[in-house]
C-alpha cells in the first residue's frame, strides 16, 4: 500500500462553496478508489496524505497535480505502508480565529495513528498556519 503526502497552493481564493465542491468530489473519488487519508486546507494551501493501492493513489495525485487550481505541488513523502494510518478520508480546515484550538485538536486527532513524521508534518503545518493567521 502506498502513502503519498503533498502540499500545494491554490492559484486563486477558494470560496466556501468551491471548497465544498472540492470536498464532495474528493469524497466521491476517494471512496470509489478506496483511498483514505487527510486533507488540511488553511485558506491558501492544501496539505494532503493519500493512502491506498499504489495505482489508485498515483492516479489521484496525478489528477490533483494536473488540476489548474493547484500550483507549487510538492511531494513531501512517498512510502510503502503495511496498513492504513488513516482509517477513513477526512478533512480539516482553518476556521475563524476563535476556532484555532479546535482546529489544532482536530488535526492532531485525525493524524494520531500516522507515523511520527507524518503526524509532525500535519501538526507543525497547522501550528505555522495558526501563527500566520
Amino acid at each position: 500500500m502506498l502513502q503519498l503526502v503533498y502540499i500545494s497552493s491554490s492559484r486563486e481564493a477558494v470560496s466556501a462553496a468551491e471548497l465544498q465542491r472540492i470536498l464532495a468530489a474528493s469524497r466521491r473519488n476517494n471512496g470509489r478508489d478506496g483511498i483514505t487519508g487527510l486533507l488540511f486546507f488553511d485558506g491558501k494551501r492544501f496539505l494532503q496524505a493519500l493512502e491506498g493501492e499504489a495505482d489508485k493513489v498515483v492516479a489521484a495525485f496525478e489528477r490533483i497535480r494536473d488540476d489548474a487550481r493547484h500550483s507549487g505541488v510538492v511531494v513531501l513523502s512517498r512510502r510503502e505502508i503495511a496498513e492504513r494510518e488513516f482509517g477513513d478520508w477526512a478533512m480539516a480546515s482553518r476556521g475563524a480565529p476563535h476556532e484555532e484550538d479546535a482546529m489544532l485538536a482536530r488535526v492532531a486527532e485525525l493524524a494520531a495513528n500516522a507515523a511520527p513524521a507524518v503526524q509532525a508534518t500535519f501538526n507543525s503545518f497547522a501550528q505555522v498556519r495558526r501563527r500566520a493567521a
